[in-house]
């Protein structure tokens, strides 16, 4: 699963070490050519993510994220252009705004 099927929820599991919920968003899409694309889809995967937390569907498909802190990990392939940064500077307010984590890391990084 990845970014462009925007009705499912890629990975969910919990970190060993800070003990979060971690849903994480796999994006293998570029930077160049159709960002307006690109920034539509993860709306939308996005918001897939958020609806899933708020409506609790997260607790009744993953019982173990009762009571702990909830993290979505976008894991993508390219280095972000400037307007993926200041994309994801507007995303992160909002999912951070909700209560959630927000990371953005390059597939192989930390």
């Amino acid at each position: 699963m990845s970014v462009d099927q925007t009705d499912v929820v890629d990975a969910i599991g919990i970190d060993n070490v800070t003990g979060e919920v971690v849903l994480t968003i796999t994006d293998h899409l570029d930077w160049t050519g159709n960002e307006g694309k690109h920034f539509l889809l993860l709306q939308e995967k996005l918001n897939t993510y958020l609806g899933f937390v708020e409506s609790g569907e997260i607790l009744e498909t993953y019982p173990n994220a009762k009571d702990r802190a909830i993290l979505i990990d976008i894991v993508g392939k390219y280095q972000l252009n400037e307007q993926a940064q200041a994309f994801y500077a507007q995303v992160a307010q909002i999912v951070e705004g909700a209560g959630i984590k927000f990371r953005y890391r390059l597939f192989g990084g930390s």
